[in-house]
């Protein structure tokens, strides 16, 4: 009664086996943001205690897209939508070279990764918040 046939012994530990093994291979994701737009204000340098400095600015990106029967022929409106982006930058070089040279209005190519966070504002109210983590910044001319 207590003694089971081998072949479901070892049915059993070949599928616990194979989902432990499944488990520990990582899987190969991706995230990672390039971004083309304006500076929408001067960087600035902030440092929690105990924390690494961050220089965070705010960048402009925008979408142009024509609207009627044909994008062909030149008939239709235009329409454009801004968008806004946070931009972090952590890595030390990097973000003193940005906080020293960016500026309100220069263009700026951002390569980076999203990261989402939620923080406690001073009404002790809890937020949401999506921002880049800048990997590099390359300031183009105008």
């Amino acid at each position: 009664m207590w003694r089971r046939p081998a072949w479901q012994v070892l049915r059993q530990f070949v599928r616990h086996e194979s989902d432990t093994v499944t488990s520990l291979v990582l899987e190969r994701s991706m995230n990672r943001v390039q971004l083309l737009g304006r500076v929408g204000q001067d960087p600035v340098m902030r440092q929690v205690e105990g924390k690494n400095p961050v220089t965070i600015f705010s960048l402009a990106t925008n979408e142009m897209w024509r609207t009627g029967d044909s994008e062909v022929n030149q008939g239709g409106d235009i329409s454009q939508k801004t968008t806004w982006h946070r931009i972090s930058v952590f890595r030390p070089g990097l973000r003193d070279v940005t906080y020293q040279y960016v500026k309100k209005g220069s263009r700026i190519y951002v390569e980076g990764k999203l990261d989402y966070g939620e923080y406690t504002d001073k009404n002790n109210v809890r937020r949401q918040a999506t921002t880049i983590i800048a990997d590099n910044v390359i300031f183009l001319s105008d």
